[in-house]
């Protein structure tokens, strides 16, 4: 079936992610390029080295392949020279012209005469110029060309084969002689036998890219509706949405319908809602980041989005946000004039000025959203829209940065948009909408029933083994022998028995998610030792599973089902029980696309895949973040049933204490990297102490 034909390309510059995903391709067909290069027999890695920028071609605009391009070539002429220029350069032509034939549902056959419409008159003209002006050049190259043959021609004698051989040598003589057509012929013959070869092998691998990301980014934005690129001031506010419904490419329901909303300038607007009810959608909406299926979406001027005075995003996922390497490089990442922006108080109203000079990959996931929040304000804009950005912030940031969406409404007049799945939050807010299925619905009494965390009456003992998993000194630091080296934890002694159950907590950056990748086996501790079942837990991985912090960088595949598959290594049959043992309907969600899920959809999906492939013990970070009631209830209820079955060692790394009672056994506190508290919940619960 085909493919729907392209909408028109965006406008303006390039984007992080268009900017991001071109360079980074870019350098792997120029790794492909040094490679075909140095190793004997290496052509066929010179033509692989178009797929990656056909890729680009296919997803962004022809400017990101070109940028790209640039820039792995004068990182290559560092290495191999000139010859990086032109072996990109060839890539690039043939990647961005496969790219584009792709995004535009071409015909090989099209692809075929098109391209060589386009690409051989040009080439043939300019390599028959240089051999004209170039005397030397040209000389040394027909040496090099009547040379070679000779030396077959030489070796087709000594089989007999005389006549073949005087043949080649008259057509030779003629070829040398008359350069200036057969250069060209030759460029002929070599340029479509290079597209056809490059169409072969760059179909399959952007089969997979649209398979994985649905259709191209290019046709999937918006045509500078935002305003980027252009002079236009930005007026995101007052915004109006009239009966806007909207429905994801090649999905069978709306994700919004009907939808009646207007944000003013100074108020704070919350959003609430069950995991899947709509509100993502409708801050992609309100950013301009997608355009209604149906209905009207009315503001005075362009959405501006990441510029001055205009909107600003925080996602779900601040990892997809956080660009520079440093903290306070990634407040003005992108910035046209960095030097007038006062960076620290940005970082000073998230909390985050002590930490100005970190490397952002050292970072926890809460102090990753407080860093994107601060790169928003530092943009001036006048609409911020903040989707689940408290999800992964301990209870003193979620206090700190509510209050600070509070003062930018009614002392800054900016209008906030907040969504999010917490009563206390919401209550503070001007109004309140509530989404259910796509729909705004009037259920102000829902909301409050959100931080109720159902749990069972009775739950059965659990019986506790002997030690499974044992941690002597662990410490780990970061970039060790570097001016950048942070260290996350030092000392830690840990004991979790078999059939245990136990919670970490601490406040952000005290060096939980650190833990959780040493336990899971996925990080070596700098000192110390770990050990499952006394050997090196590194050595087993896999044996204990790790649900990310993230949950949207752990999944890989297209869709739930497939996803599950993968990741547990079962069959269809098991991952459909999976699914419904995390409470997603296999009928619903199995063919579902992995990206049309929400934050607390995905997390559930991961947990599946991580339940299915039956390991030791389970470590969780921060699972019941991004979770509505029944989602924290249906968690809650699994992972009990799979302790009293005996089956499940459980870790809980969170900052949120108030987890289900009887759900876990011990707390372990964490401050600083260091282990502060580890006794049973009951003793640490208030009022338990002597």
């Amino acid at each position: 079936m085909s493919r729907p034909r392209s909408t028109p390309a965006r406008r303006g510059r390039l984007g992080p992610g268009e900017l991001a995903e071109a360079v980074v391709l870019a350098d792997v067909s120029l790794a492909l390029t040094v490679l075909g290069q140095v190793v004997p027999l290496g052509s066929a890695l010179l033509v692989a080295a178009v797929v990656p920028l056909a890729v680009v071609a296919a997803r962004h605009r022809l400017r990101a392949v070109i940028t790209g391009t640039i820039a792995a070539s004068a990182v290559g002429f560092l290495v191999i020279g000139s010859a990086a220029f032109t072996s990109m350069g060839a890539c690039a032509a043939l990647g961005a012209l496969v790219g584009a034939a792709d995004r535009r549902n071409w015909t090989r056959r099209r692809t075929m005469v098109e391209g060589m419409a386009l690409l051989w008159p040009p080439t043939a003209v300019l390599a028959d110029l240089l051999l004209l002006v170039f005397a030397n050049l040209r000389r040394l190259t027909l040496d090099q060309v009547r040379n070679g043959w000779n030396g077959f021609f030489h070796v087709l004698r000594n089989l007999g084969l005389v006549r073949v051989a005087r043949v080649g040598e008259h057509l030779l003589t003629w070829i040398v002689r008359e350069w200036w057509i057969s250069v060209p012929l030759t460029l002929f013959v070599l340029l479509w036998f290079g597209i056809w070869l490059a169409i072969g092998l760059s179909t399959p691998a952007l089969r997979r890219v649209r398979d994985a990301f649905g259709a191209a980014v290019v046709e999937e934005e918006l045509p500078d509706t935002t305003g980027a690129g252009t002079d236009a001031v930005p007026e995101p506010l007052p915004v109006a949405l009239r009966d806007v419904s909207y429905r994801y490419p090649n999905a069978h329901t709306d994700a919004l319908v009907g939808v009646n909303l207007e944000v003013h300038a100074a108020e704070l607007v919350a959003v609430v809602g069950s995991n899947g009810s709509g509100k993502s959608t409708l801050a992609r909406l309100l950013a301009g980041r997608r355009a209604p299926s149906r209905g009207e979406l009315a503001r005075p001027g362009v959405v501006g989005l990441g510029r001055e005075g205009g909107t600003a995003i925080v996602s779900q996922r601040p990892e997809a946000q956080v660009l520079g390497v440093r903290v306070r490089d990634d407040v003005v990442w992108g910035m046209p004039d960095p030097a007038r922006v006062d960076v620290d108080a940005f970082l000073e109203r998230v909390g985050l000025r002590a930490l100005a000079d970190r490397e952002t990959s050292t970072l926890s996931g809460g102090e990753l959203q407080r860093l994107a929040i601060a790169a928003a304000l530092a943009r001036a804009p006048r609409l911020l829209i903040s989707d689940e950005s408290t999800a992964m912030v301990d209870a003193t940031g979620r206090a700190q940065l509510v209050t600070l969406f509070d003062d930018l409404a009614h002392r800054d007049r900016l209008g906030v948009v907040h969504v999010t799945h917490r009563a206390a939050e919401a209550a503070v807010a001007d109004r309140t909408i509530t989404l259910a299925r796509g729909r705004i619905v009037d259920v102000p009494a829902r909301l409050r029933a959100e931080e109720q965390i159902a749990t069972s009456e009775h739950r059965a003992a659990v019986h506790i083994g002997g030690p499974l998993i044992t941690l002597e000194g662990v410490g780990h630091v970061y970039s060790r022998k570097t001016p950048w080296a942070n260290r996350a934890l030092s000392d830690v002694d840990l004991t979790i028995r078999e059939g245990e159950a136990i919670v970490v907590v601490g406040h952000n950056g005290s060096g939980k998610s650190t833990l959780a990748w040493i336990l899971s086996g996925l990080l070596t501790p700098s000192e110390g030792s770990a050990r499952l079942d006394g050997k090196p837990i590194f050595d087993q991985v896999g044996r204990v599973g790790l649900s990310f912090q993230h949950s949207r960088l752990q999944l890989l595949r297209p869709t739930v089902l497939d996803e599950v598959r993968s990741a547990g290594g079962v069959d269809e049959a098991e991952a459909r029980v999976a699914l419904k043992a995390v409470g997603l309907d296999p009928s619903r969600f199995a063919s579902r696309r992995v990206d049309e899920l929400s934050g607390g959809q995905m997390r559930r999906v991961v947990i599946a895949g991580v339940l299915a492939s039956q390991p030791r013990a389970i470590i969780l970070d921060e699972p019941f973040a991004g979770l509505d009631a029944n989602g924290r209830f249906e968690l809650d209820t699994l992972l009990t049933d799979l302790r009293q079955r005996g089956e499940l060692t459980l870790v809980i790394v969170s900052h949120d204490r108030d987890l289900p009672d009887g759900l876990v056994d011990r707390i372990v506190e964490l401050e600083a990297g260091r282990i502060t508290r580890d006794e049973p919940l009951e003793d640490a619960r208030p009022g338990s102490q002597p």
